[in-house]
């Protein structure tokens, strides 16, 4: 069963790195579009990023189910948690909003709306680390 939770965190860790970069490059492309430089290749990035990032996804969530069911965790702590998570999932989606738009040179916020929109996992990554480690109820 360990194995099972050092291979969840890997693919959170994944997950959240993709998270955490995916806005970056959304940054670094509106910067760049309003600059006139070349962005050809940030979109290729964001694409890939957000294909590996899925995957991680998936993986993270689908492991982090089986050890919910394995260990039967209880508590108002683990319904919490389990809202973050669902949070963190629809910031997901909505990273592939922004990426279609991106990819259709539709056009996306400015670069401080998109600075702030790439803090806004840390918040959500915070409190499931808070509500996992304190279990406070």
């Amino acid at each position: 069963m360990l194995y099972i939770k050092a291979l969840h965190l890997l693919f959170v860790i994944s997950w959240m790195a993709g998270i955490f970069y995916l806005p970056r490059i959304f940054v670094h492309y509106a910067e760049g579009l309003a600059a006139g430089e070349d962005v050809r290749r940030l979109k290729v990035m964001a694409r890939k990023l957000y294909h590996f990032m899925s995957m991680m996804a998936v993986f993270a969530l689908a492991s982090g189910i089986f050890l919910w069911r394995a260990f039967g965790f209880s508590g108002g702590w683990i319904h919490a948690k389990l809202a973050m998570v669902a949070l963190l999932v629809a910031y997901h989606v909505s990273t592939r909003v922004l990426m279609k738009r991106m990819q259709r040179d539709a056009p996306l916020p400015g670069a401080i709306a998109l600075r702030w929109y790439n803090e806004l996992p840390v918040v959500v990554l915070l409190a499931i680390l808070w509500l996992v480690v304190v279990k406070p109820f």
